[in-house]
């Protein structure tokens, strides 16, 4: 027997020659016309699907980017803290208790935040979603103003819990290149120079969405490890990328690679100051590693991803 689901009876038709009236077969299958016109409405165009402008005015999406602004307000007083701490109590390895601690931090705050807003907190990692089309860049774009709301939250209550001195000292612990220092000759500007900072935000911002977030972007890797796994992993290259960051280049004054321009902003707009010097570079390096994961994606071969 026949299909009969989108198959319908094709009316007398007109034969060309005879001008005569042709009835066929009542089994004469025929294609539903509007089948295809249907099914291009309810498929939008790439365009709109990739930013998706509904998306700014829903209301499921500005609750999740809440858990975005909580989570990253809570890793900016975190984070802050413990690089204040580490430095702060003289220890022969701060570099390594810093780099652990961070770890453990960013694991938890990512298992709070996962099951809500998808666990970003973090523009690179919304921005890195958006390129590589999982969230639609209104998504992202709701997301990452969360986030950088977040990141003054955080700095402000790290600012209200600490001593004047411990501010000046560690800067709030924000992300800097340089620091001015007293000598014999005055003050003294010391630290990273620019193309060196950018090139190390580039390179470790890649290195991390590479090694640890395509981990939680591939749904096969994501199933078959589970939640608790793939935030540890994260955790655990986010405190190495620190970790070598902070020790490789040695340099006093520099902070260490960011990876997160929500976490430099909120110290920089609280504090000010030599914050604001080479801050850009803690938004466009990991924007051009952003590019390039994204483009790294493009060129594996699909069969790969769906074996």
């Amino acid at each position: 027997m026949a299909a009969t689901g989108n198959v319908g009876r094709i009316e007398d038709e007109e034969n060309v020659y005879t001008r005569t009236r042709v009835r066929p077969f009542a089994s004469t299958p025929r294609v539903d016309q509007p089948r295809a016109e249907e099914e291009k409405k309810q498929n939008p165009t790439t365009l709109k699907k990739i930013i998706s402008l509904q998306e700014l005015f829903s209301l499921e999406v500005w609750r999740a980017s809440f858990a975005e602004l909580l989570g990253t307000a809570v890793l900016v007083f975190a984070m802050d803290t413990i690089v204040i701490s580490s430095y702060e109590t003289e220890t022969k390895t701060p570099h390594l208790i810093m780099a652990f601690l961070i770890a453990v931090t960013i694991t938890i705050i990512l298992l709070a935040t996962f099951p809500i807003s998808g666990g970003h907190v973090n523009p690179v990692i919304s921005l890195a979603a958006a390129f590589t089309g999982l969230i639609s860049l209104s998504r992202a774009a709701v997301y990452i103003l969360a986030q950088c709301i977040g990141g003054i939250l955080g700095a402000l209550a790290l600012q209200a819990v600490v001593n004047t001195q411990i501010e000046q000292t560690f800067s709030l612990g924000g992300c800097t290149l340089t620091v001015v220092v007293p000598s014999v000759n005055g003050p003294h500007e010391i630290g990273l120079n620019t193309s060196q900072a950018l090139w190390l935000e580039i390179i470790c911002t890649f290195v991390f969405l590479f090694a640890s977030i395509w981990t939680a972007f591939d749904k096969r890797q994501a199933k078959h490890l589970g939640r608790v796994v793939v935030c540890s992993i994260i955790g655990i290259v986010v405190g190495l990328i620190v970790f070598i960051s902070t020790t490789v280049t040695s340099t006093k004054g520099y902070a260490g690679v960011g990876m997160n321009p929500a976490r430099c902003l909120g110290p920089a707009l609280i504090r000010g100051g030599h914050l604001w010097s080479g801050h850009w570079v803690f938004w466009v390096g990991p924007t051009i590693a952003c590019l390039a994961f994204a483009i790294y994606t493009k060129v594996i071969p699909s069969e790969l991803l769906q074996n």
